[in-house]
């Protein structure tokens, strides 16, 4: 039944070594190519001046140039601008040549040492019955002793995280869990900030020597209705960057699963400090003597009366942040400066110019929990404010077309997660479905109309319901493989491809090393070369195609 069983090493000094040394030689390509284009030149570059003359003391006596040039790496002037001059060919050869030493050293520490072996290992089987067997049912009688779980496919596996030990998994789910808390909170304050700059009498208090300029008919116009939208947006900038730091903390070992967890975080501080945050602030602000002044019976009175005086802001934000959002992705202007910015300081070789030009992916763990929030205000505020139904519709109608069109067109998939996102967005759907019953319910019984609340408990209860029976009946689909879809296929295989199991070793034989031990990329490739999965697109036509493989690739082509 096993197939093949690749243990796991902790390689991730090593891949920090192969990563400066792509550095070294990207700058040596570049350095080669300048003096090509001008044989008569050699090109230089600068080494502080103290430091150098420091290496030729140590040197001096000694015929060891090599020694010279090792001492180098760390001497160069800052930003090329003062220093002496040293040839740049030379010394990042030498450069290379030293950290091509330490690789080869690293490596065969990793290799020989027994303590550089990970408790992890990858484990292909030759059916599908076997692999779902051994996935999928407890090992040995302490669960925590030998644990099996899918692998993820071999691009979305993260493989600084394989070092992490288990048991301290825990306590890093756990602090980040405190530290989520506690940047949830925080947040709140300049959200607050940000919706009280929608009223201008507040900020006409605040700072009166600004009252003549707030009064000009454009500014005042700019304040109330684009200002809090676009402070908000940068803001929320920095957010996505954070979550993906706390979520390599906790030690998940998917690219899919860290997105996953970001995407999640993502969608709860937006409903928290931008949905909540902003009702509740703006109606804190703007009512701060009636919080203090009335009972605390009367307080859902004055949030449901708050919720329909939001409308205006949530109209803004999703012109300021829907609408062109949606423009800016159909035309990647950001993406367009970035590129040229890299063209003119960074790139230095085709190789970089490849690597600028790269679309990337779509980023879930922003795009996905953004699209829910904006699904979950369309359905708060349907019944509210129906004004805001077309702003919705229209955000969500060019959404559907520019997406779509970005994902089968534009970006590169970085891996295939078997569709694990969709749990997520179902439960996401849910909730929003029962907020806005919530808040509906809330809503109507200060419109003295209570009688009808007692009638609206059956929608969150039916709503739960329906989850109840989703998740028991369809969420098994997505965490577990049948062992009777297992037989079915892998009988349908032994018919139909009897030799698909020989094409597959070759794959699985490398498929799960670490990327740092291969040297030709093959980790999407059968024995003959032949892709897995065509999911790159070329930015550029290959120079010495033939037609035979343009042919092939229009076939790939989606």
């Amino acid at each position: 039944m096993e197939n093949d069983l690749q243990v796991v090493c902790n390689a991730n000094k090593l891949a920090k070594l192969v990563k400066k040394k792509q550095k070294k030689q990207n700058w040596l390509d570049y350095y080669q190519i300048k003096y090509s284009k001008n044989p008569s030149k050699r090109p230089m570059m600068k080494v502080r001046l103290f430091s150098l003359l420091l290496v030729l003391f140590s040197c001096i006596g000694k015929a060891n140039t090599v020694g010279l040039h090792n001492l180098l790496d760390q001497q160069t002037g800052f930003l090329g601008l003062w220093g002496a001059k040293v040839d740049a060919i030379e010394h990042h050869e030498t450069e290379i040549k030293k950290l091509s030493d330490e690789i080869a050293e690293e490596r065969k520490n990793v290799m020989d040492d027994p303590k550089a072996i990970l408790p992890v290992a990858f484990v292909s089987f030759k059916t599908r019955w076997g692999a779902a067997v051994a996935a999928q049912t407890q090992q040995v009688r302490n669960p925590t002793l030998w644990l099996t779980e899918w692998a993820p496919e071999p691009r979305d596996v993260y493989w600084k995280n394989l070092a992490i030990p288990y048991v301290s998994l825990t306590v890093r789910k756990v602090i980040m869990g405190v530290a989520f808390f506690f940047l949830t909170f925080f947040y709140v304050i300049p959200i607050a900030f940000v919706q009280s700059l929608a009223n201008i009498e507040g900020i006409e208090k605040a700072v009166p020597f600004l009252k003549p300029l707030i009064n000009i008919k454009l500014i005042k116009s700019f304040i109330q209705g684009f200002l809090p939208g676009i402070v908000l947006k940068i803001f929320l900038k920095l957010l996505p960057k954070i979550l993906m730091m706390m979520s390599k903390f906790e030690g998940f070992l998917s690219i899919s699963r860290l997105e996953r967890r970001c995407a999640s975080r993502y969608y709860l501080f937006k409903f928290v400090n931008v949905f909540l945050g902003s009702i509740i602030a703006g109606a804190a602000f703007e009512q701060l003597s009636t919080f203090l002044n009335q009972p605390a019976s009367r307080i859902p009175e004055t949030i449901g009366i708050a919720i329909p005086m939001k409308a205006t802001f949530f109209i803004t934000y999703i012109m300021v942040d829907g609408w062109s959002g949606t423009a800016g992705e159909i035309l990647r202007l950001k993406r367009l400066i970035i590129y040229h910015l890299k063209n003119i300081f960074l790139v230095k070789t085709e190789r970089d110019r490849e690597k600028a030009m790269n679309p990337g992916s779509i980023g879930f763990n922003t795009g996905e929990p953004q699209i829910q929030f904006y699904f979950l205000i369309g359905l708060v505020y349907a019944v509210v404010t129906p004004l805001l139904i077309p702003f919705i519709l229209v955000f969500f109608g060019l959404a559907f077309i520019v997406y779509r069109h970005q994902v089968i067109n534009v970006y590169n998939p970085k891996y295939e997660s078997r569709a694990a996102f969709w749990p997520d967005v179902h439960g996401r759907v849910i909730t929003a479905l029962i907020i806005s019953q919530v808040l509906l319910m809330g809503l109507l019984s200060t419109k003295h109309a209570a009688a009808s609340t007692p009638v609206l408990l059956a929608l969150p209860v039916l709503t739960m319901g329906f989850h109840i029976y989703c998740k028991g009946r369809f969420e098994p689909a997505f965490t577990r493989y049948p062992l009777q879809e297992a037989i079915n296929k892998d009988t349908l295989d032994r018919v139909k491809e009897p030799n698909l199991s020989l094409n597959l070793k070759g794959y699985l034989e490398h498929a799960y090393i670490h990327p740092v031990f291969k040297d030709d990329g093959s980790d999407d490739h059968y024995e003959d070369g032949t892709p897995m999965v065509p999911t790159k697109r070329h930015t550029r036509p290959e120079p010495s195609r033939t037609n035979e493989e343009e042919i092939l690739q229009e076939k790939h082509k989606p």
